[in-house]
């Protein structure tokens, strides 16, 4: 059988590859192993489960409930709430896991499934491949009073808005709340997020305006979000806000725009956040953690203030195990999956970004300013297919060709090559001063990818 688990869960099309069938299997799978502590203790496992609002979440979860409770498990509902709320309750709770129906920024019609270990942190490869080794065997099928509740968990969104706002110094010595003064709007994405990031955001003191925030079922993500920034950069010049912020449809990403309408990426979110906390003495051996796709803006910028920055594989998964390996206070990816360690297991696109508002609101600078601390160079990235990929780090053509354009680039550049994980590509990345460089250099590698590595 092929690896269901993927990146981030078992994603895909709902009701084709990830059917009611395979969703009560998977929690009863996840019930056997994730619940083998609590047995050995003689306790009842418990599980926490929330959804974001697609349509196919409905039958999913009534699936997973039915699996996971036919194995035996105590299950606390909590209905439509961000993924990195799931992981707090599932931590607060002290629940043996939890489970999150969403797939994050993906169209309506996908769906997934993802566990969190006990404490809320994701699971380990290890896990993954023993609940998909438990597929194969008989679920456990305890009887009478031995089988699992369901029951809602009615106070869940509140909880993790009481966390959210604990997380920022929400009074100031004047008495005024952290945000305000701050005119923020809010791009739910039609998301998991559409009630209680407005609610926090006006309990830390901003003026909220909120677009993305009618969630129907099949319009998650549709031309709003952080993947569909365009609506949220109209409405933040044209309402002369301050800055705007954009959540995915589990909200566990963060995008900005200031009040300019220019968008503020997660590397320099990142930055912002990083300089705040060394300020504040609170950025752990002065180290952030980013992934080999950050720009090489960001690293350059980290160098400048004395910022050590760790790189790691492309996805949140190795951003949070090089945190938690070396416990450090922050990091995360370009594309606005921020960790914040201190209040979170995973990244959440509510905390970074009332963290955000935050440090606009107590430097007193526009977002604009602030981004400054960073000089964003222009990335050019080139899929060439239907090539060997994995030669790419063996053949000496190909790397004698990184090496010359490395060469030509200097400190002022950063090549970069990466084999597709599922295809026969090569992605060639290439940054320099000038868009015009980048494109150029990045050119030239590709066609020597291609020449030497033709399938």
């Amino acid at each position: 059988m092929a690896r269901l688990f993927g990146t981030d869960g078992v994603r895909g099309l709902a009701n084709e590859l990830l059917t009611v069938e395979l969703a009560t299997a998977l929690a009863q799978a996840a019930a056997v192993v994730l619940a083998r502590e609590a047995r050995e203790h003689n306790r009842r496992p418990v599980a926490v489960l929330a959804r974001d609002p697609r349509i196919s979440g409905e039958f999913l979860s009534a699936a997973v409930a039915a699996g996971l409770a036919s194995s035996g498990v105590d299950v606390f509902d909590a209905g439509v709430i961000p993924t990195p709320a799931a992981a707090f309750l599932t931590a607060d709770t002290d629940a043996d896991f939890g489970v999150m129906i969403s797939a994050s920024h993906n169209p309506a019609p996908d769906n997934g499934i993802k566990f969190f270990a006990r404490g809320g942190l994701k699971l380990a490869d290890e896990l993954e491949e023993e609940i998909e080794a438990q597929l194969e065997q008989e679920p456990a099928r305890p009887l009478n009073g031995d089988v699992g509740h369901i029951e809602r968990f009615a106070d869940a969104e509140d909880r993790y808005a009481l966390h959210l706002l604990s997380s920022i110094p929400v009074i100031h010595e004047d008495g005024r709340p952290a945000l305000k003064g701050l005119h923020v709007v809010i791009d739910a994405a039609n998301g998991a997020a559409a009630g209680v990031s407005p609610q926090v955001f006006k309990d830390a003191g901003a003026e909220v305006t909120v677009i993305g925030n009618e969630p129907d079922g099949l319009n998650i993500n549709d031309g709003v979000g952080s993947t569909h920034l365009e609506r949220l950069q109209e409405v933040v010049v044209g309402l002369g806000a301050d800055l705007g912020i954009a959540h995915d449809g589990d909200a566990d990403r963060c995008l900005a725009v200031d009040a300019n309408g220019e968008v503020v990426d997660g590397d320099q979110i990142m930055a912002i956040i990083a300089l705040s906390l060394r300020r504040r003495g609170m950025l752990t051996d002065d180290t952030l953690v980013a992934t080999v796709m950050s720009n090489l803006g960001l690293r350059l910028a980290m160098q400048e203030h004395g910022i050590t920055m760790l790189e790691t594989k492309v996805g949140d998964r190795y951003v949070l195990a090089e945190l938690n390996k070396r416990g450090l206070a922050l990091g995360g990816e370009q594309s606005g999956h921020v960790i914040i360690t201190r209040h979170a297991t995973t990244g959440d696109g509510l905390l970074t970004g009332l963290t955000l508002a935050t440090v606009v609101a107590a430097t007193g600078k526009p977002l604009a300013e602030l981004k400054q601390v960073m000089k964003v160079y222009p990335q050019v990235l080139i899929n060439v297919r239907d090539v060997r990929k994995g030669d790419c780090d063996s053949d000496a053509g190909v790397q004698d060709a990184v090496a010359a354009i490395g060469a030509e680039l200097g400190e002022t550049g950063r090549v970069l090559l990466r084999p597709s994980g599922t295809e026969p590509v090569v992605r060639v990345m290439v940054e320099a001063e000038t868009h015009e460089r980048a494109q150029d250099c990045a050119k030239r590698l590709a066609a020597v990818v291609s020449e030497r590595l033709a399938l």
